[in-house]
């Protein structure tokens, strides 16, 4: 073993006089693709998606080294594409070791390998509403779109195969059993007013087809899987009674709709949900929020309000929380903030115990999104 890490040490300082490549001795990374990259990277990978701002096309990625061997880069998809990213970063994903984002204001998806090389990119019409989540199951990426489609991409090609129409303003998505779960969430009538939808569309993956529909709180948005149910955060509605909640479906119970409790954000490790409440007062300004951290247990169906983090920095009980993701390979918790236009976000980032890590600056205006390689 001494043997091969000096040899591989030598491959790797070699690499740097010549062209890049991944710096790990880790056997599986060698599935990885990393061809194209301009720089060497860390063997664990967290890419952060920094939404930017409407208009603006300053959304990016930035890249984060949890092991700190390189440092941090603050737009990887710039240096290795020589090009941004574009306008509104709204949604990324892993599958089989690719990133797909979705850019919503350029109306396209891309792929790109794990160094953040793109590969393919699939642009949707003018006239086609706007993309927004996905999903990814059995070598198709699932997209929502405003306008009411869902859009069925080859995983590999980007080529848009099959769709769904129905429904007006499309957002959250998830995958159970080769069924879509997704969610029906508003429109804009011809006199700019509001109208909210209490609809979740089941939809065959395969066939594309609608099977069912289920009702649910008001202006249901984002969507999450874990083991086998499917949980749905539904938002405040502004001058009305019916705040954040969350809701989960029991697919295998007749897809039983069941509300939990108030919470604006959730992410899933093993059997537990991890939960934000966000609770801010709009009635005089400056807004006030106040945020409280707590879990919900899959199996048994209990909440615990006891927090889950340790040691937090004061701030961060009243910031104003973007993101919430956990890398499944350590459990480790990271929770992103923004400070809208008036700056970079930033990135608390804790271990599976919540004990405080470290926090950083995010690269980037309202981080949205992490995944991890």
């Amino acid at each position: 073993m001494k043997i091969r890490s000096l040899l591989f040490s030598a491959i790797c300082l070699l690499a740097l006089g010549t062209s890049f490549i991944s710096c790990s001795d880790d056997d599986n990374d060698s599935k990885r693709d990393d061809s194209g990259s301009k720089v060497a990277l860390s063997q664990n990978r967290v890419f952060i998606l920094n939404e930017g701002s409407l208009n603006l096309n300053n959304a990016n990625i930035s890249f984060y080294d949890p092991d700190k061997t390189i440092d941090f880069i603050a737009d990887i998809f710039q240096k290795q594409n020589n090009a941004k990213l574009g306008d509104t970063g709204q949604d990324m994903i892993v599958y089989n070791d690719y990133i797909y984002v979705i850019v919503s204001g350029s109306k396209y998806i891309t792929r790109l390998n794990a160094a953040g090389v793109e590969q393919q990119r699939f642009a949707f019409s003018s006239s086609e509403g706007s993309p927004r989540y996905m999903t990814a199951d059995d070598g198709y990426i699932y997209v929502t779109q405003y306008g009411g489609k869902v859009s069925k991409l080859n995983a590999n090609t980007l080529e848009r195969v099959k769709t769904f129409e129905g429904g007006k303003n499309l957002e959250g998505i998830a995958e159970e059993d080769g069924l879509l779960y997704v969610a029906n969430c508003y429109t804009v009538t011809e006199t700019g007013a509001y109208e909210y939808f209490n609809e979740v569309f089941v939809i065959d993956a395969n066939t594309m087809e609608l099977k069912n529909t289920l009702t649910v709180r008001r202006n249901p948005n984002k969507l999450l899987e874990k083991n086998d149910k499917i949980f749905l955060l539904a938002s405040l509605i502004w001058g009305g009674d019916e705040g954040n909640e969350l809701q989960v479906i029991d697919p295998k119970n007749n897809n039983q709709v069941t509300s939990i409790t108030a919470a604006t954000h959730m992410a899933a490790s093993e059997n537990t949900l991890y939960l934000i409440n966000s609770d801010t007062d709009y009635s005089s300004y400056p807004y006030t929020t106040v945020n409280t951290f707590f879990t919900y247990n899959i199996s048994t169906k209990q909440l615990s309000e006891v927090n889950f983090l340790k040691n937090a920095p004061e701030e961060l009980s009243s910031a104003s929380i973007y993101v919430m993701e956990i890398n499944e390979k350590n459990g480790d918790i990271y929770i992103g903030t923004t400070h809208y236009v008036d700056g970079n976000g930033d990135i608390y980032r804790f271990k599976k115990d919540g004990t405080f890590v470290e926090k950083f600056d995010c690269g980037g205006q309202n981080p949205n999104n992490i995944v991890f390689l």
